[in-house]
């Protein structure tokens, strides 16, 4: 990517604001890449006026996360949907490559999809500050299971006539997908984008 690397400095917030995982980043900034080379990937930091990388470890700011994928959604408005799912997807897998223990993978694929769906469901909870930011995550009900994200700070501001987190769906279904059972089908019910309150999620198992 042609940028100098730079300070972090943009992405090192204050002790008073909210931070979420850089992956929510990095992992899009690759399916740019993929996209449309180094050049496009730049085009969208720098519509969000970022012009340096975030890092790769610990915890960034969630505002200049927030502005990327805004600028994405309002610079290529058709493509978007597919770009952050594939994003979400690329996360969902670095997730269970790198912070599920090779055990806790072993344990969820072996129990039944009701039991390792439930142990599933209890990690994201206890987790869900690396992706929520200043958002507040709950889980509704666990049959069906329905997550929501109050607040959500990646789409904070934004008006869409029908919901637009595609990166959080496709983090979700990749997950479920490939640790309790491969029908999982995730979709997004209410957006805040769309004057909701919260972003909610629901999983269901359609058979294949």
């Amino acid at each position: 990517m042609p940028l100098d690397g730079g300070s972090d400095q943009v992405w090192a917030p204050p002790d008073t604001t909210a931070r979420i995982g850089p992956n929510a980043v990095l992992q899009l900034l690759t399916v740019l890449e993929e996209e449309g080379g180094p050049t496009l990937a730049a085009h969208i930091l720098a519509l969000a006026g970022i012009f340096d990388l975030p890092p790769e470890t610990g915890m960034i700011d969630e505002r200049p996360v927030a502005r990327i994928h805004q600028a994405l959604r309002r610079d290529m408005p058709n493509r978007a949907p597919r770009l952050a799912w594939a994003a979400g997807e690329a996360t969902a897998n670095y997730i269970i490559a790198n912070r599920i223990p090779r055990f806790a993978r072993l344990v969820l694929r072996a129990l039944p999809p009701g039991p390792s769906s439930r142990m599933l469901t209890k990690a994201i909870r206890k987790n869900a500050w690396t992706f929520m930011g200043s958002g507040d995550f709950r889980v509704l009900s666990t049959r069906p299971l329905v997550f929501e994200i109050e607040n959500n700070p990646v789409v904070r501001g934004e008006h869409a006539e029908a919901p637009i987190c595609f990166w959080h769906m496709a983090v979700f279904e990749t997950l479920f997908r490939r640790l309790v059972a491969p029908d999982y089908t995730a979709r997004e019910t209410r957006c805040c984008a769309c004057g909701a309150l919260a972003c909610r999620f629901e999983l269901t198992r359609i058979p294949l």
